[in-house]
């Protein structure tokens, strides 16, 4: 039964290991393969590839710039910094080595935190704390919460012209 090949050559498509064998990389198989055969469709046609990177980086910046503001804040500041990172990791080399190393710092120092004392620990949350309340006063949450509850008290407006 010939399909055309040399004897021993491998199929023009392989296939692969089956989905659920360990080595085809679980559900996310799938999905990077997909997005390297549209990656490399789009590498054939220089203008869109170039606007395709360029909103990558614009996108991921972004989402990075909102994530670098949001760190101090209780939420998922760190989360979206590395999904902004992860966003350019598709299709920068730098962004890829920036998200890895990142990663073993934030790692780092959270088993460097865990092996305080408990007193530096609350040192570092009064730290965190002490960022959320003076930025809050500084972006006028504070004198536009005043204002709405109907209290007077401009020592509670923020210095800065814009916000004030």
């Amino acid at each position: 039964m010939s399909d055309g090949r040399p004897p021993g050559s491998p199929p023009e498509h392989d296939p692969g290991p089956p989905p659920d064998h360990p080595a085809s990389g679980g559900w996310t198989h799938g999905a990077r393969t997909r997005y390297r055969g549209f990656r490399d469709g789009l590498r054939h046609r220089p203008l869109v590839d170039r606007c395709w990177r360029w909103g990558i980086g614009v996108l991921g910046a972004l989402v990075v710039i909102v994530g670098i503001v949001l760190i101090p804040y209780p939420g998922p500041g760190w989360l979206i910094v590395f999904t902004g990172l992860a966003v350019l990791s598709s299709e920068f080399e730098a962004a890829r080595r920036v998200l890895h190393y990142a990663r073993r710092r934030y790692d780092r120092w959270n088993a460097w935190q865990k092996r305080q004392h408990v007193a530096v620990r609350l040192l570092l949350l009064a730290a965190t704390g002490a960022v959320v309340l003076v930025t809050m006063w500084l972006l006028d949450v504070f004198g536009l919460l005043a204002d709405w509850s109907g209290w007077d008290a401009p020592w509670l407006d923020s210095p800065l012209e814009p916000f004030a």
